[in-house]
């Protein structure tokens, strides 16, 4: 089942997250990493900042979340992370195909560079890789990321960004 997150989910939120990014250990830069990966008052600036979580619940358990943000022209899919144990049972595709349905903006999503799996997985979705100079400049726009952070990443698109009429 997913639902939308509520304030009383935000310690298992804490703990899915964490629990999760620890696959992004010795894939992002060193100098990037820290533990707890997000710690909690990072998770409350997202949420503070217009991050929408959902989570996909299994036995009552919250063992995967996506977040969703509105920035206007386009929609952020944001923090999409699934525990460790439960990974590659479907969860974080469910999670993508509901919040896909949330909104009629193109679709942006921002990774590590280096993650191949999370990119393989966005792309396996119909996203595609925008160009680099572009990745910079919808990074600094649409994200408040530092600019090391801005290197290290890229962007992919869905089929209405790339169709968009102001190309």
């Amino acid at each position: 089942m997913i639902r939308k997150c509520t304030r009383q989910d935000f310690e298992t939120m804490f703990a899915v997250i964490n629990d999760a990014a620890d696959a992004y250990r010795g894939i992002i830069p060193e100098d990037r990493w820290k533990e707890p990966y997000m710690p909690r008052e990072e998770l409350q600036e997202e949420i503070d900042s217009g991050v929408v979580f959902y989570g996909f619940t299994a036995r009552g358990e919250l063992v995967g979340l996506m977040g969703i943000q509105d920035k206007g022209d386009v929609t952020l899919m944001r923090h999409a992370y699934v525990r460790t144990s439960r990974r590659r049972e479907g969860i974080g595709s469910q999670l993508l195909v509901y919040l896909q349905q949330r909104t009629s903006r193109p679709i942006l999503i921002g990774t590590w560079a280096d993650a191949s799996w999370a990119i393989r997985f966005y792309e396996k979705h119909g996203y595609r890789r925008v160009t680099s100079a572009e990745k910079d400049r919808l990074l600094k726009t649409y994200w408040s990321i530092p600019s090391r952070q801005v290197e290290t990443s890229v962007v992919l698109a869905d089929r209405k960004w790339f169709e968009r009429s102001d190309l």
